[in-house]
Formats: C-alpha cells, sequence, structure tokens
C-alpha cells in the first residue's frame, strides 16, 4: 500500500508543552497517527528536537518549524513509497536532514513520521503493531511482556527536587500484565493513603509519582516499603526495587551535589552509597548512576555488580529490609540511559567497555524506528537487557508497549499507574495479554 497523504500538527504533550503528531494517509484513504514525547532530564548527546524559539508562542517551545519539515520537505519526499518499505523511508528520511543529529529537521518530525509509518504499515498488513515489529525486525525472537518499572515517588528534576534520586520503582516480579499492575496499583494506593494520614502531599510529579517532602531518600524506600507490607507484599517476592538516579542532574565539576542535604560527593563516595542502599533495600537497578559522560565509574559500579552476581551464585546471602530470605538475591543491573542516549555507537563503546549491563531505549533520543531497533538487537546481542522507556512530558500514543512486547525486551518503564498518558501504556498491554 502506497503513502497517499501525510500532515503533521503541533498539539501538546502530558506537561501542556507543544508537541508534534503526524498523520499517514494511505491510497485506500486509512490514515494513521502518532505523536512524539518530550524529555526534562535530557542528555546532552540526544538528537535533537527542534523548537521554534519565539517567545510569543509557549514560552519559546512550540513545534511548528518541526510541523512545516513534515509538512513542506518530508511529505514530498515520502508520497508515493510502499508504506511497508520501513526501513527505506527511513533512510530518506535521514538523508533528506543529513547532519549527525538530526538538527535540521528535528528529531521530533522525524519521529513522528517513522513511527505514523511503522503504524501504517502494520494496519495495512492487517497484524496488531507489536506482531508487524516482531515478524519484521525479530523474526528469530518470541514476543514477551516485560516486566514493568512503575514510578511511585518522584523526585529530582521531575519533582521540584524534593529528594535528589529522581524516580523511586517498584518492578513486580510478575511479568504478566494484569497481575503486575495489581501489585503496582495496591502499593501506589496504598502508599498514597500513608502519606495522606501523615499529612504528606500526594501532589504527583510529571510521571505520576506522589512527590511528598521526606528528609531521605531512605525515608521515601521505607515509605514504599511500608505500603507493600500493608498489602502483604515481600520485597523479593512480588516486587523489587529500582532507582533511576539522573545523575546528571547533580554533577557540577567533578562532584556529585545532592542539593536535599548539600553533600558534595566525589564518585567513589557516591558509588558507596548506592551499594550501601542496594544491600540495605536489594534494589535490582540503578538507571544513571553517574553523569552522562563518567565512563570509569560506570564501569566500576558494572564491575561491583558483577562481584555481587558471583556472591549470590557462590556464596551467602544477605538479607535486610523486609526481603523474602527464600527468594531475594543480591543481584542489580547498571542501566545507561543519558550515557548512551539509544545510540548505537554509543551502546557499542560501553559494551566494549563494559560499563553497563543494560540500555534505556527512547525512541525519541535517537529519532528513528529502524535506528531504535539496531539499538535494541545491539544491546540484546551483548546479553544485556533492554528497558524501553517513556519520557516525563508524554502523549496517548501507546507505540512503545507494542514495541515492548514485540521486541521483547526485559523491561518496560512508563511511570506511574496514574495519569492517563502513563495508563495508555500499561492498559494497551493488558489488550495485547487478552489478545485484542
Amino acid at each position: 500500500m502506497k503513502i497517499s497523504d501525510v500532515k503533521a500538527i503541533e498539539i501538546l504533550d502530558s506537561r501542556g508543552k507543544p508537541t508534534i503528531r503526524t498523520f499517514i494517509k494511505l491510497k485506500d484513504g486509512s490514515t494513521y497517527s502518532s505523536s512524539v514525547p518530550s524529555g526534562a532530564s535530557t542528555g546532552k548527546h540526544e538528537a535533537v528536537e527542534l523548537r521554534d524559539g519565539d517567545a510569543k508562542r509557549h514560552q519559546g517551545q512550540g513545534v511548528l518549524k518541526a510541523v512545516k519539515n513534515v509538512n513542506k520537505i518530508i511529505r514530498p519526499a515520502v508520497i508515493g513509497l510502499e508504506v511497508a518499505d520501513i526501513a527505506k523511508i527511513d533512510r530518506k528520511l535521514l538523508k533528506l536532514d543529513g547532519t549527525d543529529n538530526k538538527r535540521k529537521l528535528g528529531a521530533n518530525a522525524i519521529l513522528s513520521v517513522s513511527q505514523a509509518v511503522t503504524r501504517a504499515a502494520a494496519a495495512s498488513g492487517n497484524l496488531p503493531l507489536w506482531k508487524f515489529i516482531n515478524q519484521l525486525f525479530f523474526n528469530k525472537k518470541k514476543p514477551r511482556f516485560p516486566r514493568l518499572m512503575v514510578n511511585v515517588i518522584n523526585g529530582g528534576k521531575h519533582a521540584n527536587w524534593n529528594f535528589d534520586i529522581q524516580e523511586f520503582m517498584i518492578v513486580p516480579t510478575s511479568n504478566v500484565p494484569s497481575q503486575a499492575l495489581q501489585v503496582a496499583a495496591d502499593i501506589f494506593q496504598r502508599l498514597g493513603n500513608n502519606l495522606r494520614k501523615q499529612k504528606l502531599s500526594t501532589l504527583v510529579g510529571d510521571e505520576g509519582g506522589y512527590s511528598p517532602v521526606l528528609p531521605s531518600n531512605e525515608q521515601v524506600l521505607d515509605e514504599i516499603l511500608t505500603a507493600a507490607i500493608n498489602c502483604r507484599f515481600q520485597n523479593g517476592n512480588q516486587f523489587e526495587f529500582a532507582l533511576d538516579c539522573a545523575a546528571s542532574e547533580f554533577y557540577d565539576k567533578g562532584r556529585y551535589i545532592l542539593q536535599k542535604t548539600g553533600q558534595r560527593l566525589t564518585d567513589d563516595e557516591l558509588r558507596r552509597y548506592y551499594l550501601k542502599l542496594q544491600k540495605t533495600y536489594h534494589i535490582i537497578s540503578f538507571e544513571d548512576p553517574f553523569a552522562e559522560d563518567d565512563w570509569e565509574n560506570f564501569q566500576k559500579l558494572t564491575s561491583d555488580a558483577e562481584r555481587c552476581r558471583q556472591i549470590t551464585l557462590h556464596g551467602p546471602k544477605i538479607f535486610k529490609k523486609g526481603r523474602d530470605p527464600k527468594t531475594a538475591q543480591d543481584q542489580f543491573i547498571v542501566v545507561g540511559d543519558d550515557l548512551y542516549v539509544t545510540n548505537p555507537k554509543r551502546i557499542k563503546k560501553g559494551i566494549d567497555l563494559k560499563a553497563s549491563s543494560a540500555v534505556l531505549i527512547k525512541l525519541n533520543q535517537i529519532g528513528t524506528v529502524t535506528e531504535t531497533i539496531d539499538a535494541i538487537k545491539m544491546t540484546q546481542r551483548a546479553g544485556w537487557k533492554t528497558i524501553i522507556s517513556h519520557r516525563s512530558g508524554e502523549t496517548e500514543d501507546p507505540f512503545i508497549a507494542d514495541l515492548a512486547y514485540g521486541a521483547g525486551t526485559d523491561f518496560i518503564k512508563t511511570g506511574s499507574v496514574c495519569r492517563s498518558e502513563r495508563l495508555a501504556k500499561y492498559n494497551r498491554l493488558i489488550e495485547i495479554e487478552n489478545k485484542l
């Protein structure tokens, strides 16, 4: 089926800031669309998100330039192309831009087309999006549901720096979406009740997690743990902890400066702090524990994680803080987000350096579906964990849910069990679970 028309419009994301939605029309008259999210905590190596810079509109955050690039430059170049040839269309988009970071057309403009084309191609083949992605790109890999990384308390840049750590997440051990969401929702609702009883705020941050003011990162974890125990869930049994540290946001001139306490930590002091948290609370994942170009300290923490894995496999286990000694393990992964920005070149460097054991995958960091697929495949070939992720400024588009299932990734991270732009992705997984 050939593309007969393309049209982009400016819409608003979950933070009320402009973003782009593109519609692809096929020869049979059917139309399919996709929308692009936007990050608040962004890596400097990400592909360029094109903004207008016109202070008279949306405080300079408008995307009319990106919209114009789709409608005036991309549209005539892709009309008449076979929609199913995703790779060819993405190559044409990259050639039209011609820069190393998509600064000419904007990654937001390019991705809106790439995602909409992929959705249209799936529909034209009478396939669910996940199945089209799986068959086209992962034909020897069985699709599977990812485990959910559910943000229950927001900190850092996402919640006006009430804590330095940006995301406190629970990871249900079941990968059956309906079962995992029940665990997450029960803990989230009980946590809210407990915070209200203490007269603490239950307002939510950008990604739907609560944002109370608490004295320490440890107190945040204790509050979540208490809520889980109230629900009769055990750490290491029905759920585990994960953190997005977003350390680039509190790094300055060789020190990691904790806004909450005023501490100025060296990299070794920060690494020891993470290891203490990991031992105490059984944290299975540290995302961006160091600044985005701090390859050496990523390597060190990844080496620590490997030693913990060997101790778990071959030695005694230590159990603390509400953990079930029958199931808990002292293993954890180190996740690169700003370190890699979904860029296969940076991921290859990380693999060569053994800088992490997992990669966070965000479509809008790189700008096309096929480049994102390349990043996923490279990560999987290395034996690392893959985590499909949303952005803090999201839309209702559930594209990443189909991508995570179709690619057979290990985890998906799409915010809290609150706010419709987050729930759209979780609910899409439930639809897939029910073969819809």
